[in-house]
């Protein structure tokens, strides 16, 4: 079984006091490979030099709109220039974030804007972080499909149906992480139910939101592999078939990146 955690922050300082272990401890679970997500786009040097530190860890770049307040709004070309890295495979994250609000909601409809174009400009999936913004997030994302087609997908999926309806009818991918697991997601695991096999994504969002039965402890890209089993029983299919499907998943989207060896 070869997984993929197509959402983690390997820079994060919960993860960086033991990377090795983090690392062997995935391979162990059956991670093949992980993406380490930017939040802040000044700090792409040292997401990248993760990535430059293992042929199974690649990145993307972007500002996380919890972070759209404290660093220059870099223009969509600059953002496709740095993704030219050899080992980024994606923009973002980017999105929208209502719950924190950090950042002024005009702010955050330019930023998030921008990540869009440069995933157009480079040709790579966006990254979309969205949490209590559902409506906004819906109409920003068909506008500017209405302009022109991008690649996206809505990570640590967490909202409503209606959203996840609206994005996959504009050929959005949905990555789930460990809430899919916890005791209170009954209605999302009832919305994984109806994500067709061939748009669905895993993600740990590690060192965030460990799945049963780790919860309250650091997450890691190992865990994914809870994950996956809840959202197999989920889907009524084997546990090795949704790895399959959510593996093949993640190369489609992010096809940068190499495929698989046998």
């Amino acid at each position: 079984m070869r997984l993929i955690d197509t959402h983690c922050h390997l820079d994060f300082d919960e993860l960086t006091r033991d990377r090795a272990g983090v690392l062997a401890r995935a391979k162990q679970a059956g991670v093949a490979r992980m993406i380490t997500i930017c939040t802040e786009i000044e700090k792409f040097p040292r997401i990248a030099a993760i990535a430059e530190s293992a042929d199974n860890i690649f990145c993307s770049v972007g500002t996380h709109p919890n972070h759209a307040q404290d660093e220059r709004e870099f223009l969509a070309q600059e953002i496709a220039d740095l993704a030219q890295h050899p080992k980024c495979v994606a923009i973002g994250e980017a999105g929208l974030d209502y719950h924190y609000n950090r950042a002024e909601k005009d702010l955050a409809h330019r930023v998030l804007r921008a990540h869009i174009e440069a995933a157009r400009l480079a040709n790579l999936p966006l990254v979309i972080h969205s949490r209590d913004s559902d409506a906004d997030m819906a109409e920003i994302l068909e506008q500017e499909y209405a302009k022109s087609p991008f690649k996206a997908l809505l990570h640590c999926f967490s909202s409503s149906r209606e959203l996840a309806e609206r994005a996959l009818a504009l050929g959005l991918f949905i990555s789930f992480s460990g809430v899919v697991t916890f005791k209170s997601a009954a209605e999302l695991r009832e919305t994984a139910a109806l994500i067709p096999l061939d748009r669905m994504l895993i993600e740990t969002d590690a060192p965030f939101l460990a799945p049963v039965p780790h919860r309250g402890k650091t997450n890691e890209p190992a865990y994914v592999a809870d994950t996956l089993r809840v959202l197999a029983e989920v889907k009524g299919i084997a546990p090795e078939a949704l790895a399959d499907i959510t593996t093949a998943n993640a190369l489609k989207i992010f096809d940068k990146m190499p495929a698989l060896a046998a």
